[in-house]
């Protein structure tokens, strides 16, 4: 009788490790998939706020360059501006007319620079294709190539971008004569 009850006893072992292995798997288990869904939960929870940044910084940039599309409208009114007083400054006319537009386009160029727009110097600088359009080149002794003589059209930036290249003239190398 004591050895069947020993053997009841080495069955009901063997069943408890049996049963407990199993258990033993099925945590490891458990573990390794709670590992992964925590691993999984940080990495959206990342990348969400990597949306959440990269959507405020383009907000941002967005409403920085919204008036863009309006002022580049206005340019060529007062591109108009500028034709007309130096119209009238080859005319020697020095009139009521004259001052009023100068005060117009002085008032249009204050409204967007307070807005971050403002007019880029170019002549006499080096051409920068970036900034510059060159609509034609022109020998010059008294600057080095690649210089801008004349401005035709001036260029505008709004905060650090380029709204519109100034379109110019642009020295070469001086014919040599023989």
């Amino acid at each position: 009788m004591t050895e069947q009850r020993e053997e009841r006893v080495a069955e009901g072992r063997a069943q408890s490790q049996e049963e407990f292995d199993a258990l033993r798997g099925r945590l490891q288990t458990a573990e390794q998939q709670r590992d992964e869904y925590l691993d999984l939960a940080q990495r959206a929870r990342a990348d969400f706020e990597n949306y959440q940044k990269r959507h405020k910084r383009d907000l941002a940039e967005e409403r920085r360059y919204a008036q863009a599309p309006l002022a580049a409208d206005l340019l060529a009114a007062i591109d108009n501006l500028d034709r007309a007083i130096a119209a009238a400054q080859q005319a020697k006319e020095q009139g009521a007319l004259v001052q009023g537009v100068a005060m117009v386009q002085a008032q249009l160029l204050d409204i967007l620079r307070r807005h971050g727009i403002i007019r880029m110097e170019a002549k006499d600088k080096a051409f920068d294709p970036n900034l510059h359009q060159a609509v034609m080149q022109q020998p010059s002794a008294e600057h080095p190539p690649m210089t801008v003589l004349q401005v035709l059209e001036q260029g505008y930036q709004i905060h650090e971008r380029v709204l519109r290249p100034a379109r110019v003239i642009v020295s070469t190398a001086a014919d040599k004569p023989e």
